[in-house]
C-alpha cells in the first residue's frame, strides 16, 4: 500500500487504459477519482466496486476541453479529499479521417481534448500541487506522436504536442518538487480502437 493516504485524478478513468490505472493505483492504496463525459454508467459501477472493497473513490463528470471543468474538477478533489497528490491525464478521443478531407471540426475537437485538456489539469492542479511542493503527473501520449499514424493528423498532432508540453512542465516545476512524465503506449485492445 504504497500510495495509502494519497490522493489520485485520473481523466477518463471509467473504461480503457485509464481504469486500468485507475485500479492499480487503488490497489496500491490511493483514494482514486476518475473523470468522465459520457460514460457514466462504467465510471459509476467502476467507483461502487471500489468502494465496496472499502476503497476511497469518487466519479467526476466533466469535460476536460473547458477550463471551467478543470477548476470544478480540482476545486471538488480538495473540497473531498483535502489534497491532489497524483494527476493522471488520459482523458481522449480520436476523429479519423484522411488529412486531406479533415474538417475543422475533427481538427479543433480532438487537439481541445487529447492537448487542450492536458494542459487545462495541469494548470489548475498544478498550482495545488505548487503550494504542498509535491505532486506526480503522468501524461498519456501515444506512440503516434513519436512516429504518425495514418487517418489521425489531428490525434497525431495532439499527441506530440503532449510531449512538448510534458518536457516543459517537467523543467517548471522541478524546482517545486512536482514531477511530470509521459507514458506512450503502442496499439491497446480497448473500447476506442475497438471500431478500427
Amino acid at each position: 500500500m504504497k500510495l495509502q493516504d494519497k490522493v489520485a485524478i485520473v481523466t477518463g478513468g471509467s473504461r480503457g487504459i485509464g481504469r486500468a490505472i485507475a485500479q492499480a493505483l487503488s490497489d496500491h492504496g490511493a483514494a482514486v477519482v476518475i473523470t468522465y463525459l459520457k460514460s457514466e454508467v462504467p465510471a459509476k459501477e467502476f467507483v461502487a466496486a471500489l468502494t465496496e472493497k472499502g476503497r476511497k473513490a469518487m466519479a467526476l463528470e466533466a469535460d476536460v476541453a473547458q477550463l471551467a471543468h478543470a477548476k470544478r474538477v480540482t476545486d471538488q478533489v480538495r473540497e473531498h479529499f483535502g489534497r491532489i497528490d497524483i494527476l493522471v491525464n488520459n482523458a481522449g478521443i480520436t476523429a479519423d479521417n484522411y488529412l486531406t478531407f479533415m474538417t475543422e471540426q475533427e481538427w479543433r475537437t480532438v487537439l481541445d481534448t487529447d492537448l487542450g485538456g492536458v494542459f487545462y489539469l495541469i494548470k489548475t492542479v498544478g498550482k495545488e500541487m505548487m503550494r504542498k511542493k509535491s505532486g506526480r503527473i503522468i501524461n498519456i501520449s501515444s506512440d503516434a506522436g513519436l512516429m504518425g499514424d495514418m487517418m489521425r493528423a489531428n490525434y497525431s498532432a495532439a499527441k506530440a504536442g503532449l510531449l512538448g508540453l510534458t518536457k516543459t512542465a517537467a523543467r517548471e516545476f522541478a524546482a517545486h518538487g512536482i514531477t511530470v512524465n509521459a507514458v506512450a503506449p503502442g496499439l491497446i485492445e480497448t473500447d476506442m480502437i475497438a471500431g478500427m
